[in-house]
């Protein structure tokens, strides 16, 4: 959602992105869950409503299961959602925290998670039992082979993020030789057209890009951009600005 109001000799823009942090965070929950337990498995037996395809996740599923309390949850991205997800992962799950960002959050933000921050992605991947990528979309893919290579054995992935900053091939390759355990995927590279082989694996765990996508967020998107507009009608600034700090540069005046 974008609003514009014009601003000098420029044009600021405002998102709500921030208003769909809690659904995301819900959902990336329930997709860290559901690989470690392997609630896909489940989830599909049932529903085939086969007795065949019951019994044995019901017999065997409990071979492959683990509880994600005391494992290192390592978030590529640190902004909002990352943030709460973290929180959420801590205080309910008992995860460890530890993240990669382009630049180090404040102690108080890294406080609440009692979050541990890798400089390097490479050091994050190595210590992480589940990756969730939680970073925006720059234009070129963020994990690819080589980075996969770098997690541990066994290790899990989640995305809530793009779809694009993850290789699917390299995925797909990784979750069959074993080498990552399970995957949540909330976005898929070429959307809306989900891969095939990923779609067929029992570890697996898959949504329609639907984990920001909840009344509350929609309510939540009115009304940040209402503020946004009031904001800048009351002060002249808005509330959740993205390039304010161009239209002031272009304005040769300071925010």
């Amino acid at each position: 959602m974008l609003i514009y109001t014009s601003v000098g000799l420029g044009v600021t823009y405002c998102n709500a992105a921030a208003a769909c942090t809690e659904s995301v965070a819900d959902a990336a929950i329930w997709l860290i869950i559901s690989t470690f337990r392997l609630f896909s498995w489940s989830h599909v037996a049932a529903r085939s409503v086969d007795t065949e395809q019951f019994v044995d996740a019901n017999r065997n599923l409990a071979m492959v299961s683990h509880n994600p309390n005391g494992h290192t949850l390592g978030i590529i991205g640190f902004g909002q959602i990352g943030r709460r997800t973290a929180e959420k992962a801590y205080l309910a799950l008992n995860m460890k925290i530890h993240y990669h960002d382009i630049v180090r959050m404040p102690s108080e933000l890294e406080s609440v998670s009692k979050a541990t921050y890798h400089k390097e992605m490479d050091s994050l991947l190595a210590v992480s039992d589940c990756v969730m990528v939680a970073t925006p979309f720059s234009g070129e893919t963020l994990l690819n082979k080589g980075l996969l290579a770098k997690m541990k054995d066994g290790a899990r992935l989640i995305n809530i993020a793009r779809g694009k900053l993850l290789d699917e091939g390299a995925l797909v390759e990784a979750l069959e030789s074993g080498k990552l355990a399970a995957a949540g995927l909330d976005v898929h590279f070429d959307e809306p057209r989900v891969s095939t082989k990923l779609a067929s694996m029992r570890n697996v765990e898959m949504m329609a890009h639907n984990a920001g996508a909840s009344v509350d967020s929609h309510i939540g998107f009115e009304r940040l951009g209402m503020e946004n507009i009031l904001s800048f009608d009351r002060t002249g600034k808005a509330v959740t600005p993205v390039n304010a700090h161009l239209v002031a540069k272009a304005n040769g005046s300071k925010l």
